[in-house]
Order: C-alpha cells, then structure tokens, then sequence
C-alpha cells in the first residue's frame, strides 16, 4: 500500500523539543559563570503498577508554582522573574478550595506564554470536576507544593522525605505532578522517582522532555509547549481536559518505566519560538550583561530568603 504525506504533514527539520539541558548550560557559561550545572541522571528507575482503578484512586497533585504574595513585587501576568516570590519548604494547601498560585518565582517562557491562565501549570479546578465525574476516586485531603532547589542533594535529603510522610498519610494512591521551570522538572522527577519507590504510582506533565527523561521517571506526558503550560493551553479548557486526560491515560497503561507518551496537540503553526528560550545566539553582548547583572541580584535576593531564621 503507497501512503501519501502532505506538506502539512511533514515537520520542518529544525522541529525539535527543546534542548533545555543544552541551552541552560550555555546560557549561565555565556553570563560568565563557570562551572555549568549538571542535571541529576538515574540508570535505574522505580515503577509501581496502579493497584485499583483510577475511579477508586485518592490523586495527590503537586506543583512548582508558589502562592501569591501581595508584599512580594509583581508576580502576575508579564511578571519578570522574581526571586522575591520563591519559597524553600514544602507547603500543602486544602484541595477543597481555590487556590491563587502563581509562576513568577521560576524560569519560565515568559515570551510566548501570558502567565495569566493558572489552569495551565495547576489543575485543580480540572481534577476536582473530575471527581465529580466519577473518571477519579478522591483527591488527597491537600495538594502539595515541592520547592524548586538547584541542590539536588537538599531535595532528596530534605523536601522528598516531608512530601512522601505527607502523600503517605493522606493515603494518596497516584500523584500527578506538574512542573514549570528546567530546574522544576528536575525536581519532580526526583520527587516522582521517591514516590514510585513506595508504592505510589505517578504521572508528571510537563514540557522539558530532555531533563525529564535525563532525570529518568517512570511515566511522563510531554507536552511540547512553552515552559508553564505542562496542564495544557491557557484559556483553552478543551486543550486542558485533554491534556489532563491523556495523563491519566498513560497512568493506566504505561507497561515500564521510562514512558513517554507526547501530546498530540501543537502550541501553534509556527515552531519557531523554541528557538528563543535561553539561546545565546539570539541576545546581544549588550543584553547579556544585563542579564547577568539581573542574575546576580536575583541570586543574592534568593540567599537571602534561603538564610532567613
């Protein structure tokens, strides 16, 4: 049988993820800083098969994203990264009512994504409807916030340990996890891989294919979106439904760890603002320095939180 492509079928050659590892590693050497991170990368990756169905299931949902802070400088749509707005311990936060989170404090797409739809970084509006819809049993009592911390060490020393104790007694069966910046996906990979090894089944949503599968984790929806859309498209419930969907999809029948399934959906006709996020290539000597003097303040502001008594 002879199968015909289109034009419209047929990607652009350049039509890639993202190479976030890549590029974060570049853009902090082109700053001047000399020693580039190295993301975690695990040969072994843990797997724990659902145990019930989803409709009986207690999900635990956790995020990246941080609650607002009025006294904390702009965090809203078009916000610039803003150390000010981070936090360093886990917090959790009543999955019964709603909820302002927001992601100002990471390194997301701030380009090609508003920041004004938080149904596209933390669903759970979406989750409890679904709920409602018998599709899950319950959500966890709480929804659990996990730090973003470049220090693997203190994630997995520190805050993996409170968010498992935590999972752990409020029964959680899965949890679905969703992070935004590169170093997020990191640390819920990190966080899925703790999980995974007690007996609790996971799913993270997310848009840095590379770190994640670097990282190693048992199931992964890939979206290929701009960082902070890992939930879908903002103001586009069908893209959220679907996306949300199709995570709990690869919850039920992922076969082995290591799975990746990728969303169908396109972020738009055009690839080519993968092209910007972090790339030297597209900013100027003049803007670099800038960049880095901002980096620097940011860094500084950050210590300070970190040592705050």
């Amino acid at each position: 049988m002879n199968v015909t492509m289109s034009s419209a079928d047929v990607a652009a050659f350049d039509d890639v993820p993202v190479p976030y590892m890549q590029r974060t590693r570049d853009w902090y050497l082109a700053l001047g800083y000399d020693n580039p991170y190295r993301y975690a990368h695990c040969a072994q990756v843990p797997f724990t098969a659902l145990t019930r169905p989803l409709s009986q299931s207690r999900v635990a949902l956790l995020t990246t994203a941080a609650p607002y802070q009025p006294d904390k400088g702009p965090q809203g749509p078009g916000a610039p990264y803003n150390a000010a707005a981070k936090f360093y311990e886990p917090f959790v936060g009543d999955t019964r009512e709603d909820h302002d989170l927001r992601i100002s404090h990471v390194s997301i797409d701030r380009k090609h994504t508003s920041m004004e739809d938080s149904n596209t970084w933390f669903p759970l509006p979406l989750m409890r409807e679904l709920v409602k819809q018998g599709r899950i049993g319950a959500l966890t009592r709480n929804f659990h916030g996990v730090p973003t911390n470049r220090s693997q060490r203190h994630t997995l020393a520190v805050d993996v340990p409170v968010i498992l104790e935590r999972c752990r007694a409020e029964g959680a069966d899965v949890a679905v996890l969703v992070p935004n910046c590169p170093v997020c996906h990191q640390t819920l990979s990190l966080t899925a891989r703790a999980l995974e090894a007690a007996g609790i089944a996971t799913v993270i949503m997310g848009c840095a294919k590379d770190i994640v599968e670097h990282v190693g984790v048992p199931r992964f929806l890939f979206s290929d979106f701009p960082l902070g859309n890992g939930a879908g498209k903002p103001h586009d419930a069908q893209s959220q439904r679907e996306t949300l969907e199709l995570a709990l999809r690869v919850l039920e029948s992922a076969p082995a760890p290591r799975t990746t399934v990728q969303s169908p959906q396109v972020w738009s006709e055009r690839w080519e603002w993968k092209l910007d996020y972090c790339n030297v290539e597209r900013v100027s000597p003049e803007e670099l320095a800038h960049l880095k003097a901002e980096n620097d303040k940011a860094r500084d502001t950050a210590k300070a939180l970190r040592d705050r008594p």
